[in-house]
């Protein structure tokens, strides 16, 4: 290539508020807003997660031009060579940082970069690259001596023929970007490019932390119909035209999956001439340099061969003739041309398929319309503003039919049908009681049901057909469909035919007959008619759901992506009554009810699912009878639910939780975790605020309530007091309020105040979050008052100023009704025993809180004047030797009221278990003791094992978890346990006892049969 003259990097551009090149899309982004945005993309899987250079996306388009005049003006280096300004002249910021990789391997490439933004005088991003490298350098491989080897070099008629097919791919892939009407003759469909995709492209191929290399395996993964193939197509479309890793890849092919299966052997050379004729002749030249070359594979759903997992069987020869199975699982498991680069669309269902033979995939997950594009479709569609305002006032009412339109043509789908029943003057909410109910209304017009048009019993034996086969289809994970599946379900090819015609099929693509459900949005809706249709032929008139069934189609399973959970809310919406008499009507059939009393009998029981998880935040059985929107029913499967554990990320969890609960009766135990924003915005519908009112009001409304758990929440002040405020009303019974890692602000005077006003709360746990003076004001101020009824208290890794202890210390000194108290990981050393000092406390806590042996002097002097206190645990905190012979002296003491003393991992040894062998003799009222993860070793436990056998003692619980003994002393424990006729329980687990211990132990039990338990 010859070097051509770029913009002069004459001096250092301001920042701008323009982001860079890579994000045209978005023009109106600032580089805060931007890496702000990008940044929380890289909290899922997306191409920036573990992404390195991420702060070039920081420069505005101006000076990303300019660090690539720099760059090339750079001198090459040992081990890199020099870059051209064609190489980079229409590089994103992605693409750079790629470019850079390549180019100067190891840490030379942030080497450069440093250099780079210090001549143009950017010192802040100057340092983001030295803690970076800082932080990476360990991982970091060697520089490569040797220096990059030049692309191939090519023939002036052979740069002819790939510039060839590069126009031939522009023609064909650019239909994608100018496509209008889907499906068919629908000529009120447009196309809406999906931004965050947009801003994905230039960084597919990010190198990643922690060597900085590229991924040679990118996974672009997303619910059918989300934009997958669009994506790869348009990878295709700007490698065709040199926008795209133009430094990188000189080849570029995409294949569907169904062109490898379609022929019973090929080889990858004829695979490529196939898609490019005239690349027979460069074969050899195209793969000399794998590392050039990007092979993109699309439609795995729609083969149905099976990956060979058998080694012997790949090739690496890319002109052997292979079965396509074989072929297609060389190349993933990087057996064949291992320096390519692949590039592969899959859905969720498709991962447990490819898993075992992609080697270090990375990830990237198209999520499809955000919100905000979702409302920009609509006010596209619609133009007129009354218009727009009112389908979106419906649509976002309704937040499962909202989230169903993150797929493009559902969205469209959606708008279409609501303008239709607009132009008629239909209230919205009458026509559509559910999600399902639009499907209803759009699948049923293009379907053949005109009168006329079709024998009755045609048309019906059409519908059932049709319905079998998509059931089928989904219970056995099959999304294409050739003619012995048809005439399985009893569809001819004039059937076939028609439903080709009217967009219900598509096909496939590959030379065979293949087809298959438009959208996989439809073969999931006639899967649960099929469920609901009436057969009057049958022995009952209803296709029967099993058990298993059911349960597969409302439980998620643990992390995974559940196939079957769309098939199961179409299901519950088409037996809401509304929804069933329009079903009947639009599509001329008869429904039959019968399952319905089968679902009620099975949803009801109870079944074991995995804890939520970030997929999987609330059950979906909530969806699914939110989706059904009838209240007896609701009530009828909820009425045994005592326990809810949710996550709610989304609207639609909060709209379908809010529903749910409120018909869960006998709740006992609610934890909840918010990652949404809910605030009370002025002038808007607030539709997601007025569902958290709802979702509170369980807490005034449900006297069965007694647990409240808040975790990892950050929750708004507005949405605090609707919380508080449902807290404090006279109808809630809650016992026990916890909150683990929330944010600070939530700690505030309103929801505070709800330990004066409600007169049923015993027990307030605080975990993990800060604790700032004015919160701690408010607790103190609650804990003085009369009525407040607090029984327990727990503040555990709590952030508090040692004033602020000293306060609470004091101000519990007044509080009659608290029992137990708890303080975990907090910094107590100098006043611990201002706590010890609390005359009503039963049960005292002060683990982990920094107290010494110089602490224990004044503890002691506290304990001892104590009457109340039984149960005391000074676990974790270095009290050594001579703080526990401290401790024992207040044990000796004849008043001690201890009952329960923990001293775990306290940092004893041997010498001070005279001591407590001395205590363990004299006190009559202890009755369990915690030494555990202490070094008493043979001598010390042996000590103890002594004066229990001597004595009268009425200790039954020992605990001697890891002490380091070994079966030395197991001769004097199991004396003991003959002898002793107190201790019921005793832990000697995790120490080296050996046989011969376990042997001692033995013999010891078979001489007496006594209640004893010991944990080895």
């Amino acid at each position: 290539m010859n070097q051509k003259s770029g913009p002069s990097p004459s001096g250092s551009p301001s920042r701008s508020s323009s982001c860079s090149s890579s994000c045209s899309s978005c023009s109106s982004s600032s580089p805060c807003y931007l890496i702000s945005s990008l940044m929380s993309s890289a909290s899922s899987t997306s191409p920036f997660e573990n992404g390195v250079m991420l702060y070039m996306v920081y420069l505005s388009k101006e000076e990303l031009q300019t660090f690539k005049q720099l760059l090339v003006d750079e001198r090459p280096r040992p081990g890199s060579v020099q870059i051209t300004w064609d190489q980079v002249k229409t590089a994103r910021w992605g693409e750079v940082v790629h470019l850079l990789m390549e180019y100067f391997p190891g840490r030379l490439a942030w080497d450069v970069t440093h250099d780079i933004f210090a001549k143009m005088n950017q010192m802040e991003l100057c340092l983001r690259v030295q803690m970076e490298l800082n932080d990476i350098l360990p991982s970091l491989e060697l520089e490569d001596s040797n220096p990059r080897e030049m692309p191939v070099s090519l023939e002036e008629g052979e740069s002819d023929k790939i510039q060839e097919y590069k126009l031939y791919m522009i023609d064909e892939y650019s239909m994608i970007r100018s496509k209008t009407t889907w499906p068919g003759n629908h000529m009120d469909f447009f196309y809406q490019d999906i931004e965050r995709h947009e801003r994905f492209l230039p960084c597919i191929f990010l190198p990643k932390r922690p060597q900085g290399r590229q991924p040679k395996t990118v996974v672009l993964q997303g619910v059918s119909g989300v934009g997958k193939s669009s994506l790869a197509g348009k990878v295709m479309l700007e490698w065709a035209k040199n926008k795209f890793y133009s430094h990188k890849f000189w080849y570029a092919f995409y294949f569907h999956c169904r062109e490898v299966a379609q022929v019973d052997e090929q080889s990858l050379s004829e695979l490529i001439a196939h898609k490019w004729p005239r690349a027979q002749a460069l074969m050899s030249k195209i793969m000399s340099k794998p590392d050039q070359l990007l092979l993109l594979f699309d439609g795995f759903e729609e083969v149905t061969l099976t990956l060979t997992d058998r080694p012997t069987d790949l090739s690496e020869d890319w002109s052997q003739k292979l079965p396509g199975s074989v072929l297609l699982t060389s190349l993933l498991s990087k057996i064949m041309l291992p320096e390519a680069t692949l590039l592969i669309t899959l859905r969720f269902t498709s991962w447990r398929k490819l898993k075992p033979f992609l080697k270090h995939p990375s990830f990237i997950t198209l999520t499809g319309f955000s919100m905000v594009e979702k409302v920009k479709y609509f006010r596209t569609y619609f133009r007129n503003k009354r218009e727009a305002d009112e389908a979106l006032s419906f649509v976002m009412g309704n937040t499962i039919l909202f989230s169903m339109c993150q797929v493009p043509v559902i969205c469209w789908m959606v708008c279409s049908c609501l303008r239709q029943q607009m132009e008629k003057g239909v209230d919205l909410v009458q026509a559509y009681p559910n999600a399902t109910a639009v499907f209803v209304q759009y699948l049923s017009s293009l379907f053949p049901t005109k009168a006329g048009s079709l024998p009755s019993n045609t048309h019906q034996e059409q519908l059932r057909g049709l319905c079998y086969l998509a059931a089928e289809g989904m219970w056995n994970m099959r999304w294409v469909f050739d003619m012995k599946d048809f005439e399985q379900a009893k569809l001819d090819e004039t059937a076939v035919a028609t439903f080709l015609h009217v967009n219900i099929f598509r096909r496939v693509a590959g030379d065979k007959d293949y087809y298959a459900f438009a959208d996989l949005s439809f073969q999931e809706f006639f899967a649960a008619l099929l469920y609901v249709l009436c057969f009057p032929q049958r022995l009952r008139n209803f296709w029967v759901l099993d058990r298993v069934q059911i349960i597969c189609l409302i439980a998620y399973p643990g992390r995974k992506k559940n196939h079957l959970a769309q098939m199961g809310l179409f299901l519950f919406g088409l037996l809401n009554e509304k929804c069933s008499l329009a079903a009947e009507k639009s599509f001329r059939c008869k429904l039959s009810l019968g399952n319905k009393k089968k679902l009620l009998k099975v949803a009801a029981l109870p079944y074991e699912c995995g804890p939520p998880t970030l997929h999987h935040g609330i059950p979906q059985l909530f969806y699914c009878l939110h989706e059904i929107q009838e209240e007896a029913f609701v009530s009828q499967i909820l009425s045994d639910c005592q326990k809810a554990a949710l996550i709610i990320s989304r609207n639609k969890d909060m709209q379908a939780s809010a529903f749910c609960l409120k018909h869960c009766r006998h709740l006992r135990n609610l934890e909840l975790t918010i990652t949404l924003t809910i605030t009370q915005l002025p002038g808007s519908s607030n539709q997601c605020f007025l569902w958290w009112q709802d979702f509170c009001s369980v807490v005034r409304t449900h006297e069965n309530l007694e647990v409240l758990a808040v975790t990892n929440t950050v929750m708004e002040a507005d949405s605090v007091k609707v919380l508080s405020a449902a807290l404090r009303h006279p109808g809630c019974k809650l016992q026990k309020l916890i909150f683990r890692r929330v944010n600070t602000s939530m700690l505030n005077e309103d929801l505070l105040q709800v330990l004066m006003e409600n007169w049923y709360l015993r027990c307030l746990e605080i975990q993990g979050t800060e604790v700032r003076c004015e919160a701690m004001e408010f607790l103190c101020t609650a804990l003085k008052y009369p009525q407040c009824y607090l029984q327990c208290l727990r503040l555990e890794d709590c952030a508090v100023t040692p004033k602020s202890w000293v306060e609470l210390a004091r101000d519990l000194g007044s509080n009659r009704h608290l029992k137990t108290l708890m303080l975990r990981s907090s910094c107590l050393e100098t006043f611990g025993a201002y706590y010890l000092s609390l005359a009503q406390l039963e049960r005292l806590l002060l683990e982990n809180c920094g107290l010494t042996v110089l602490s224990c002097k004044s503890l002691m002097s506290s304990l001892m004047s104590n009457k109340m206190l039984t149960h005391l645990s000074l676990a974790e905190n270095a009290l050594k030797d001579e703080g526990a012979k401290q401790l024992c002296s207040a044990l000796q003491h004849p008043m001690c009221p201890l009952q329960r003393l923990v001293l775990r991992n306290c940092a004893l040894t041997s010498d001070c278990c005279q001591d407590m062998a001395s205590a363990l003799g004299k006190n009559k009222n202890l009755r369990s003791l915690d030494l555990g993860f202490n070094s008493l070793k043979d001598d010390g436990v042996t000590l103890l094992f002594e004066a229990l056998k001597k004595s009268e003692s009425g200790l039954q619980i020992l605990e001697l978890e890891r002490c380091l003994f070994t079966s030395l002393c197991c001769q004097a424990m199991a004396s003991m346990l003959l002898h002793n006729q107190s201790l019921r329980y005793l832990d000697v687990s995790k120490n080296d006892i050996g046989l011969r211990g376990i042997l001692l132990l033995r013999e010891a039990f078979q001489q007496h049969k006594w209640k004893k338990k010991v944990v080895l």
